[in-house]
């Protein structure tokens, strides 16, 4: 595919998050691997060539450039099940540096319904691989993307912003733990075992101190998988409704197009607390109007505050500067790309005037035999002592007539 030219001011993202939307509603934007490919292919009706597609519990953002973010924004709902319409209301947009910015902000956790939650940069990652995949990331995006997750690195590394344990899945824990009294005497079913089930799992584990777990997975063997290595039952889709039946505590974190757990599965069975992790809702709705039922959601759970998140607060501010210097850094690699063109046609001209017999002669008349280096180390020095001027002041005719001179001068063979 031939990726256009990139500006900064055609980045854009256009998105919904939590700050505007609940679950509800940002589950009629979710995107699954398969809608995400299909997206893709219809990218090149719209004329857009790099792009991609973050969606998560907390967000469903599009990244990528435009002639303006409306292309986006159709293209995008062109898989959801929510509206144009509706997306346009309840959206953002941002551009140019704006965007770019946003985007480090996201992947530092900075934007995360819980601050400093790190799980987003695992999604980035992968959302970033399928485009590439599929030919929509271009050398630019490609660069700005490894900056975010430079920055981002840095930050875990540098700063205490992730520090502790806060998470979706930890905040699942920690609402059992306050409200379950007796837990190893419950039977926890987890649905679902891909990342954030996964994350749950363990953090049941290590924090309850229970056992007592069943899992379910649509694809078994993962499944069957995770509760070998870490010492739990593991039971077939099939079982489903007997298990649901039989459990005290379930949890859901599955990325089910529609309902998972229904109704049917919950009336009559007994006192249940279900905690729903997954965008779009895996639990049916109206599961939560049944008197025995206690149904939380993500948005309820990105509610709990502590002393970890009060001290990630504190770190915000070390977050931000270390972002300020990796934009800063990506803006003069932007600035430089944009004079690569004039490098590349000053770099022809003088190997051309290499290969010209005129000046092959002068030149043997005023370089001694000693002080002559290969022609092609000379150019090159002459192109890095241009580009090195282009950084600090961009005069490209003057630099132009200067690097001429400086390619004649007997003094650059010294």
């Amino acid at each position: 595919m031939q990726h256009q030219p990139t500006e900064i001011s055609q980045f854009f993202i256009a998105g919904i998050n939590y700050r505007k939307t609940d679950a509800a509603i940002r589950g009629q934007f979710a995107i699954n691997k398969d809608q995400y490919l299909q997206l893709l292919s219809l990218a090149p009706q719209y004329g857009l060539s790099e792009l991609f597609v973050v969606s998560t519990c907390n967000r469903t953002e599009i990244y990528g450039f435009a002639e303006d973010a409306s292309k986006l924004c159709e293209l995008l709902t062109t898989q959801t099940e929510g509206s144009l319409d509706t997306f346009r209301k309840m959206s953002y947009i941002k551009q140019g540096y704006k965007a770019i910015e946003h985007l480090f902000n996201v992947a530092a956790g900075l934007d995360s319904q819980i601050l400093g939650d790190y799980e987003i940069v695992g999604q980035i990652k992968l959302a970033v691989k399928l485009s590439k995949e599929n030919d929509f990331i271009g050398c630019y995006l490609e660069r700005l993307v490894n900056s975010v997750l430079q920055s981002s690195k840095q930050i875990k590394t540098d700063t205490e912003l992730s520090g502790g344990t806060v998470s979706v899945s930890f905040a699942a824990v920690s609402y059992i733990k306050e409200t379950v009294a007796n837990i190893a005497d419950k039977k926890i079913v987890l649905l679902g075992t891909g990342k954030i089930g996964r994350n749950t799992c363990k953090n049941l584990v290590d924090y309850l101190g229970t056992k007592n777990i069943t899992l379910i997975n649509r694809t078994e063997d993962k499944a069957v998988e995770l509760a070998n290595e870490l010492g739990l039952l593991s039971a077939s889709m099939n079982d489903l409704a007997a298990q649901v039946k039989d459990a005290d505590v379930i949890l859901v974190a599955t990325n089910a197009t529609e309902s998972v757990i229904l109704r049917s599965h919950l009336e009559n069975n007994g006192t249940k607390l279900i905690i729903d992790l997954s965008i779009p809702y895996n639990v049916e709705i109206t599961a939560q109007q049944l008197p025995n039922v206690t149904l939380i959601n993500v948005d309820e759970l990105s509610k709990i505050k502590d002393v970890t998140l009060q001290k990630r607060e504190a770190e915000v501010p070390k977050a931000k500067t270390i972002i300020a210097e990796h934009i800063h850094e990506f803006v003069l690699w932007h600035e430089m790309r944009k004079n690569v063109p004039v490098l590349k046609a000053v770099k022809n001209k003088l190997q051309g005037m290499h290969s010209c017999k005129l000046y092959t002669n002068a030149a043997q008349d005023i370089s001694s035999p000693a002080s002559t280096v290969n022609s092609q180390e000379k150019i090159q020095k002459v192109i890095n002592g241009m580009a090195a001027k282009l950084r600090v002041q961009n005069q490209h005719g003057c630099q132009y007539i200067e690097a001429i001179n400086d390619f004649i001068a007997p003094g650059l063979n010294n």
